[in-house]
């Protein structure tokens, strides 16, 4: 077998012993039912509730257990509050995935490349990363949102594009740490080339940091994505936990119901993804595996 071979064996008995350790977990698997049932309910609950989020159905600030309107009661237009929480759940888990997939993407190229050829090539994208960490992020996705226009996408374009620098240092660290390692020597002295190398037996080993930073980042981009709907940036023709709060604000005192329940939505989304990075975090170390 190969030294490729042999580090990819590695990494999936790795995996297999993480898992397990991640199910013993138990604020882990609180954590990764509480988000599965979230995502569940964004996915399947438009259809199962069927009622169009944007649609008035009972007269204006009608409270929860109002026997005229839903049981989480309406907003200032009359719109159904848990119509709102369930389709807006959607726009905003899938702008916070596709901005994390962004953000991860440019962070593991530039990363990787500067970890692993080093030099004037590290060196010219550590000042990248360094220009973009020092930048103000929520100005900087302003501008872009202001330059692009306000839609899903652009909102998920601006977010990964000012959240990379921490994935481009954390995937530079594990390239400079496993390049040094013997099978990587190894598979270089047989003749494999950079490419092979890097996504064959660098980066599979390094997947597990980069894992978690993943499932943080998804964190992070809801919680920006809802700062970014609340100042009113976003697509007002789409609805989101975000600009739920941030349309209903003005009527807190009034109308509490509008803005705690997608509150609370974004609260346990977040909190459940905290759980999961940090039982997966425990999972991959390996000086807890064999406790």
């Amino acid at each position: 077998m190969t030294e490729t071979g042999v580090a990819l064996e590695a990494v999936e008995a790795s995996g297999r012993g993480a898992w397990a350790m991640f199910l013993r977990n138990k604020a882990a698997v609180v954590g990764l039912v509480l988000f599965t049932g979230i995502v569940l309910m964004n996915v399947i609950g438009p259809s199962l509730y069927g009622v169009d989020p944007d649609a008035m159905v009972a007269r204006p600030f009608a409270p929860p257990g109002d026997e005229t309107g839903p049981v989480l009661g309406v907003d200032y237009l009359g719109r159904d509050v848990l119509a709102g929480v369930i389709g807006g759940g959607r726009t905003t888990l899938v702008v916070a995935a596709v901005a994390a997939g962004m953000s991860m993407t440019i962070g593991l190229l530039i990363g990787g490349l500067a970890g692993y050829y080093g030099r004037w090539i590290d060196a010219a994208f550590m000042r990248l990363t360094e220009l973009f960490q020092v930048l103000p992020t929520i100005l900087f996705a302003m501008v872009l949102l202001t330059l692009l226009g306000p839609s899903s996408r652009t909102v998920a374009l601006a977010i990964g594009m000012v959240s990379w620098p921490a994935a481009a240092r954390l995937t530079r660290a594990e390239f400079l740490r496993i390049r040094e390692q013997e099978y990587v020597k190894a598979a270089r002295a047989i003749g494999c080339g950079d490419l092979r190398i890097m996504l064959r037996t660098i980066l599979p080993n390094a997947m597990p940091p980069l894992i978690v930073a993943t499932a943080l980042t998804v964190g992070v981009a809801i919680l920006f994505e809802a700062g970014i709907s609340f100042l009113g940036l976003g697509d007002n023709r789409v609805i989101s936990w975000g600009s739920m709060i941030g349309k209903n604000q003005p009527y807190l005192l009034d109308a509490w119901w509008t803005v705690t329940f997608p509150g609370i939505a974004i609260f346990l989304t977040v909190l459940s993804i905290s759980l999961m990075g940090d039982g997966l975090q425990d999972a991959f170390n390996p000086k807890l595996r064999g406790r």
